[in-house]
């Protein structure tokens, strides 16, 4: 994904055009959509809705405002793992310590204690299913040695991949006005999620895990509840609202989407759900007399 190009509007191209997205609210599609003044705060309102496969974007609103990412930052800590297991400088079952530190992170959390540690797969799960701070931030000491080294690494792949309106200050999205990003680039982030580590993006759509005998199940209830979801990812602070973004495989046809600023998380999957049957329904069309 050259850093380079950009998401293309309107009529699909050939190939993958992906990265930068620079685009505002004011240039919206055209095409009616579903209302969102009533299910999102106006305030930290976004929603993008792009192509995959062609970079067409299918409905963008507010997509370049900046906005706090919340637990959306777990993407970006999860790429970073990804990409150490991928080097086999890390293995699914390679034993994290747990610092003092990574154990005193505030909720969403495992409870995890100082000094014990947690396999990798495990704490993959833990942030893709229940979003847990202590285990984001043990992943962001065993990748990068403390979390502020790791932040650094966040940002640095941020550019690498034309994230311009983000910047990290740690690897869990707890509140930090430093901590930015906008729904064009958590989209860029998806995509190469979804198309650089197709080993580990299945995680994305864990339903449950368990931990110390206790079950946690996916806050993602989109997964099991829309056809075609397969993640990725929720998030909601205080400053961010309810957010989620979100991939769909149709056939061919994958859909990446992102909605920011939800009132509640079942009004921000309310708004979701409208702008998937909205891109799908252009996208394949109703036939004439409806065979």
């Amino acid at each position: 994904m050259p850093g380079s190009k950009r998401w293309v509007r309107g009529a699909g191209i050939a190939g993958l055009l992906l990265a930068c997205l620079a685009v505002g609210s004011a240039s919206a599609h055209h095409r009616p959509h579903p209302r969102l003044h009533t299910l999102t705060d106006p305030n930290l309102d976004a929603a993008l809705v792009v192509d995959a496969a062609t970079g067409r974007v299918l409905y963008a609103r507010n997509d370049d405002a900046v906005r706090h990412p919340a637990s959306l930052t777990k993407m970006m800590t999860l790429y970073l793992l990804f990409e150490k297991l991928r080097a086999h400088k890390l293995a699914m079952n390679t034993e994290i310590p747990v610092s003092l530190y990574a154990a005193s992170q505030p909720r969403a959390h495992l409870k995890l204690r100082p000094d014990e540690t947690i396999p990798v797969e495990t704490a993959i799960k833990a942030v893709t299913v229940c979003s847990a701070n202590d285990a984001a931030v043990a992943i962001a000491e065993a990748v990068g040695g403390s979390e502020p080294v790791f932040a650094e690494m966040m940002n640095a792949k941020a550019r690498t991949f034309g994230m311009t309106h983000t910047y990290y200050e740690n690897a869990s999205g707890l509140p930090d006005d430093s901590q930015v990003t906008t729904a064009g680039d958590l989209s860029i982030l998806a995509w190469h999620l979804i198309y650089d580590f197709p080993e580990y993006f299945p995680y994305f759509r864990t339903a449950s895990m368990s931990w110390h005998g206790r079950d946690y199940y996916n806050h993602d209830v989109l997964i099991d509840n829309y056809p075609g979801v397969d993640g990725i990812k929720t998030g909601y602070i205080d400053t961010s609202g309810y957010n989620v973004v979100t991939t769909v495989q149709r056939g061919p046809t994958r859909l990446i989407a992102v909605v920011m600023g939800g009132v509640t998380p079942e009004r921000r999957d309310r708004v979701m759900v409208n702008l998937l049957d909205a891109a799908f329904e252009e996208l394949n069309p109703p036939r004439p007399g409806g065979g």
